[in-house]
């Protein structure tokens, strides 16, 4: 059977991508902040402002990625090519960087966002870990 495919008719192509760019462009900030969060199955960037506000925000699925090739660094990579493109739109120019979590993705979306131009002047790692964690099962008894 397969899925159903909807044809829109009109000049609305993108409008998804499109309208979130247009509209934090109004914004201007020439320094920010990257925040990475990379799971095991996903990857989310946001850029905020200096004081913490999130200006633009992205994430593996909601780029379309689905299942396990959400938490891929191609995926990733994509995530922070996107965020770029938004920062630049802003007149980003210097960011620093927090990543947080320990996913595939954490890398690959630093690589892609700093390929775009903007310079990054560093970079935080807030993964939290834990010093002993919960006591392990006993073993079995068989």
């Amino acid at each position: 059977m397969g899925k159903k495919r909807i044809v829109k008719k009109g000049g609305d192509e993108g409008a998804g991508g499109r309208g979130s760019s247009a509209r934090a462009s109004r914004r201007k900030l020439d320094a920010g902040m990257l925040y990475v969060e990379a799971t095991y199955n996903n990857t989310k960037v946001s850029i905020t402002d200096p004081k913490g506000n999130v200006v633009a925000w992205s994430s593996s699925g909601s780029l379309g990625f689905a299942g396990a090739k959400k938490g891929t660094p191609f995926a990733a990579a994509k995530v922070g090519e996107l965020l770029a493109d938004k920062g630049a739109v802003m007149g980003l120019k210097e960011v620093s960087v927090v990543v947080s979590g320990v996913g595939a993705g954490r890398e690959s979306a630093i690589r892609a966002f700093a390929s775009k131009g903007i310079h990054i002047s560093g970079i935080k790692d807030t993964t939290p870990v834990p010093h002993n964690g919960p006591k392990p099962p006993k073993p079995r008894r068989v």
